[in-house]
C-alpha cells in the first residue's frame, strides 16, 4: 500500500507506519461510545461554591501566589478565523449587493460599533475611494466586505481569531483577543516577582503575525500592568497529523500524495506536555472580556486555582503515605477512599479490591496523577461539550467531559442521560501537573486513544473520512483527577459569528 514517496512522507512528519497502519484501522473499526452512568449537575457532581468557599479560595491563590511556583496561562489560537465570516464569505461569493439575511443586514446597520471600523474605513477610502458610509449608501457592500477579508485590506478572511480587534478603549488601541489575554494573565496569574507567563499555541503561517503585535504592544502593557510578560508559542506537531481516508477507509489521496489533516485541538496536548508549570490556566482565544466585564473573569478564574491549590495539599499528603514504607492504617486508608469518592467523584464499582495490596495499587492509581479544575456554566443556549461521570475502562466511575458524538444515541437510556444534563464547558480549566515531589507528569500517559472519533469532509468535491485525535479536554485527559465548579455565565463571552462582537459584553 505505501510506497517509497509514502514512506519519505511519513518520515518527514514523524509518524511511524506503526502509527500509520493503527489510524488506518480506526476507520475501520471506529470509536466504542462511552458509557455514561448520568449528568454531573449541581450538589452531584458540580460543586457549586458560597461565599465564604470563595474568599477562602481567593486567599489560597493570593497566598501561592505570592510563594515562588511557576504559573502559565495557555491560550490554543491555532487556525484563521474564516468561520467567523461564513455569512459574509457567502455573500462575496453570491456577488450580489442584496442584503437578503438577517446577519448580513445586522452587520452593516451596526457596522460603526466594531472594533476594527477605523482600520476598516481606512482601507476602503484608500481601495475604493469612499468611506463605509458612501459606500453604503451607494449599497456597495461587496466593496466593504472585500476591505475587510481580503489581502488588499485587513486580511481578515486569512488571520487568527487572536488578531482581530475585538473591542474598543476610548482613546486608546482597539485590543485584539491576544492583548486580553496577556491583561487578563496580569490581572491572575502574576507571580510574585512581577512575571506574567503565557503560551500561545498558533499555526505556523500565523506566527509571524503574532509576534511582531507582541513586540509593538508588550512594553506598553507591562508599563499599565506593572507586568514582566514572558510570552512563547508553539505550532501543532506534524507527527500528530492523522491521515484521510475516502469512502473505503483507504487513504485519500491527493496528485498521488496521501492527504494527512491536522488532528484536532486534542493534538495540543504534546504542546501543553511541553510546558513545565505548577499551575496552568486553559482558556479559548475567542472567550475574552474588555475591561469593563473583566471582573467576574478574574475573581472565578483566582477562585478556581485557589479551589485547586487547597484539594493539592490533600493529595500532595496522601501521594507522600502511599509512597512511604509505613504501613498504612484503616483509618487513614478509609480517608482515602472518602476523598477520592466525596472531592474527586472516583469510585470503584467494578473492579473488586479483594487484599490490602490491591487497595494500596487502586490508591495510587487515583492520586498519582493530574489534577484540573474545571468552571462549568448553566446550559443557556450556548454549544459545547458537557460534564458527565462515567464507566472507565479500569472498572471506575468519573468526571468527564463529553461531546455529542460520544453518546450512542441509538441507546434511549444514553440519549436519556444526555437530555438531562444542565451545563456545558466552557473551556475554564486551571490545572496541577505536577507531584508532591514537584515531578511533572508525562501527560501523554493519561489519555484514552479510544475517545477519538470521525467526521466527514470534502477535498476538491471528493468526500473523505478525516480522524479526529481524543479532545484536549475530552478523551486527552481523560485519566486526570477532575473537579467540576459551577461558574456564572458572564465569565463565558465566546465570539463565534463576528455579530458576537455586537454583544453588550463585548461593547
Amino acid at each position: 500500500m505505501l510506497n517509497d514517496d509514502d514512506r519519505q512522507n511519513l518520515m518527514q512528519r514523524g509518524i511511524s507506519e506503526e502509527e500509520f497502519n493503527a489510524q488506518l484501522m480506526q476507520f475501520r473499526t471506529g470509536f466504542p461510545f462511552m458509557k455514561v452512568e448520568k449528568p454531573a449537575v449541581a450538589f452531584d457532581g458540580i460543586l457549586c461554591l458560597d461565599d465564604k468557599d470563595k474568599l477562602l479560595y481567593l486567599s489560597e491563590w493570593t497566598e501561592y501566589l505570592k510563594q515562588n511556583h511557576s504559573v502559565v496561562k495557555f491560550v490554543p489560537a491555532s487556525g484563521a478565523a474564516s468561520r467567523m465570516f461564513k455569512s459574509l464569505f457567502e455573500f462575496l461569493s453570491a456577488s450580489s449587493n442584496e442584503l437578503t439575511k438577517e446577519k448580513d443586514r445586522e452587520f452593516f446597520e451596526e457596522i460603526e460599533h466594531f472594533a476594527f471600523y477605523d482600520d476598516l474605513n481606512f482601507y476602503c477610502k484608500r481601495n475604493e475611494g469612499w468611506d463605509i458610509p458612501h459606500l453604503i449608501a451607494d449599497k456597495k457592500y461587496i466593496k466593504i466586505v472585500e476591505s475587510l477579508l481580503e489581502k488588499k485590506g485587513l486580511n481578515y478572511g486569512f488571520l487568527p481569531k487572536g488578531l482581530l480587534a475585538f473591542h474598543k478603549y476610548e482613546g486608546k488601541n482597539a485590543r485584539t483577543p491576544f492583548e486580553e489575554h496577556m491583561v487578563e494573565g496580569a490581572l491572575y496569574a502574576k507571580n510574585s516577582k512581577g512575571k506574567v507567563s503565557l503560551h500561545f499555541t498558533v499555526s505556523k503561517e500565523h506566527i509571524d503575525y503574532f509576534e511582531k503585535l507582541l513586540k509593538s504592544r508588550i512594553d506598553e502593557l507591562a508599563y499599565q500592568y506593572g507586568s514582566d510578560f514572558d510570552v512563547t508559542f508553539s505550532v501543532q506537531k506534524p507527527s500528530t497529523d492523522t491521515v484521510a481516508v475516502d469512502m473505503d477507509n483507504n487513504p485519500f489521496r491527493e496528485n498521488g500524495q496521501i492527504l494527512f489533516r491536522p488532528g484536532g485541538h486534542g493534538a495540543l496536548i504534546e504542546n501543553l506536555n511541553s510546558i513545565d508549570s505548577d499551575v496552568i490556566f486553559i482558556k479559548n482565544i475567542d472567550n475574552v472580556a474588555p475591561d469593563a466585564y473583566k471582573q467576574p473573569t478574574i475573581e472565578y478564574k483566582m477562585v478556581l486555582a485557589g479551589l485547586l491549590v487547597h484539594i493539592q495539599k490533600t493529595i500532595f499528603e496522601y501521594q507522600a503515605i502511599l509512597d512511604s514504607e509505613i504501613r498504612i492504617s484503616e483509618d487513614v486508608m478509609k480517608k482515602m477512599f472518602l476523598f477520592a469518592e466525596k472531592t474527586l467523584c472516583v469510585t470503584n464499582k467494578y473492579n473488586p479490591l479483594d487484599t490490602n495490596k490491591d487497595k494500596i495499587a487502586y490508591l495510587k492509581m487515583v492520586y498519582n496523577r493530574p489534577l484540573r479544575v474545571c468552571g462549568m456554566v448553566r446550559n443557556e443556549g450556548e454549544p459545547g461539550g458537557g460534564p458527565y461521570l462515567c464507566q472507565n475502562p479500569n472498572g471506575t466511575v468519573s468526571c468527564q467531559i463529553l461531546e455529542s458524538s460520544q453518546f450512542d444515541m441509538n441507546d434511549k437510556n444514553q440519549v436519556e442521560i444526555m437530555k438531562r444534563s444542565t451545563h456545558f464547558n466552557p473551556v475554564d480549566l486551571v490545572c496541577g501537573v505536577k507531584n508532591y515531589k514537584g515531578d511533572k507528569y508525562n501527560l501523554l500517559s493519561f489519555v484514552d486513544e479510544n475517545t477519538g472519533f470521525i467526521s466527514y469532509k470534502s477535498k476538491n468535491g471528493k468526500e473523505l473520512k478525516a480522524l479526529e485525535r481524543p479532545g484536549l479536554w475530552n478523551g486527552s485527559m481523560s485519566d486526570w483527577n477532575t473537579i467540576f465548579v459551577e461558574v456564572p455565565i458572564n465569565t463565558f463571552t465566546p465570539v463565534k459569528m463576528v455579530t458576537d462582537l455586537l454583544r453588550p459584553e463585548h461593547q
